[in-house]
């Protein structure tokens, strides 16, 4: 292979992993990059993690065998079963050099292993109808990540010391793909996690319920928020320290997101100061509510606090045409402005407050026009336009 081929497909590699958005598509991005630079037909993208003593699949590119997933669940190796990754792993290169790749066949192990010894990997070689493999270590802060596997089917050109070269390079490329993903990653959750509770945060719960609206105004998916204001903060931080209101709110964090557990796929999060909220799609109204209840239930045994104000709305539950993210949180937030007034130890809950349709109380609240003149007024009922 030429220098300049090999030169388009550094290059290509490291563009696909600088386009890529989530940390799937850099994995992909690695895994095809280097199959392509290597004239490969599959390539797979492992970490290894230390702590469970295995490397696990990432990825699985280009040519799958039976039963070869792309992004795999549970694909992962012991690596006291590969021996000949084992010191890589355990940064043999630490005291000098730099961690090189190897070539592996169908028949045993090239270039410097034990012809005596037959490794996992050629059986699994054998297994997949593959010729060849090049394993080339994946080194991220000086410490290793993984790895990254480029394999030839039967009767292709077996792998040269010059492909096991070129490996490492694509590696390192990789590697620093990778790094910028993590970086990406880590700048993303701190954007949208409550930095106290490390619940997500009010610009998290914007953004997916923009997107659970339009689910259910494309197939009708029920979309269910349950909003509730920590009960008595201002006194507990008043007389016994804003460290102790923080610890409140903490506990109660951890309430919110045991009791969202019990909601396959809801975010809980903390919306700002004493407000918090737990985002639902595909459960029903019922399910959500009887979750809010217990939410209650245990909030009202926190020490220090005096429970929460919870108001739940639900677009299973008659409150009327929901078209925008805005009127679901108007109504989840006057269905909790009423709860808090009346000091209520239950959910509020919209649609249900009253005769069905526009009497119900709480999506009268919800839906009149906001009014300045009132000084109870809540801060979030202003500035909100009119209902979409």
């Amino acid at each position: 292979m030429g220098e300049d081929v090999r030169l388009r497909a550094v290059v290509e590699l490291a563009q696909g992993m600088a386009a890529a958005q989530t940390p799937r598509e850099s994995w992909r991005a690695a895994a095809l990059g280097a199959c392509r630079g290597l004239s490969g037909s599959f390539a797979a993208l492992s970490v290894w993690e230390r702590d469970l003593g295995r490397l696990r699949v990432l990825v699985n590119a280009g040519e799958r065998a039976e039963g070869e997933e792309e992004f795999p669940e549970g694909e992962a190796y012991p690596v006291h079963q590969f021996p000949e990754i084992t010191e890589f792993l355990h940064e043999r290169w630490a005291g000098g050099g730099e961690p090189n790749a190897w070539v592996e066949t169908a028949e045993g192990p090239r270039g410097g292993h034990s012809a005596g010894y037959c490794h996992q990997r050629v059986t699994a070689l054998r297994r997949r109808g593959r010729g060849c493999c090049v394993v080339a270590p994946i080194v991220l802060h000086g410490r290793a990540w993984g790895e990254l596997y480029v394999a030839r089917p039967v009767g292709a050109p077996v792998f040269g010391r010059s492909d096991a070269d070129f490996a490492t390079v694509l590696a390192a490329v990789a590697a620093a793909g990778i790094a910028q993903t993590e970086r990406l990653e880590e700048a993303r959750r701190l954007a949208f996690t409550d930095a106290l509770t490390g619940l997500a945060n009010r610009r998290a719960v914007d953004l997916r319920l923009d997107e659970a609206v339009e689910r259910h105004r494309a197939d009708g998916a029920v979309v269910s928020l349950v909003v509730c204001d920590v009960n008595g903060l201002k006194r507990v931080n008043d007389t016994r320290g804003h460290a102790v209101g923080d610890r409140l709110l903490e506990r109660f964090g951890s309430i919110l997101s045991l009791c969202g557990a019990m909601l396959p796929g809801t975010l809980a999060a903390r919306l700002g100061g004493d407000e918090f909220c737990l985002l639902s799609v595909g459960p029903t109204a019922d399910e959500v509510v009887r979750v809010a209840d217990e939410l209650c239930v245990r909030a009202a045994e926190l020490e220090h606090g005096d429970g929460v104000a919870c108001g739940v709305a639900s677009t299973g539950d008659p409150i009327g045409p929901v078209r925008s993210a805005r009127r679901l949180f108007r109504l989840a937030d006057a269905a909790q402005y009423r709860a808090k007034a009346a000091r209520a130890p239950k959910p509020v809950v919209a649609g249900r407050e009253g005769p069905a349709g526009a009497q119900d109380s709480v999506i009268r609240l919800a839906d009149s026009p906001p009014r300045t003149d009132e000084p109870g007024e809540r801060r979030r009922f202003r500035g909100r336009g009119t209902p979409g």
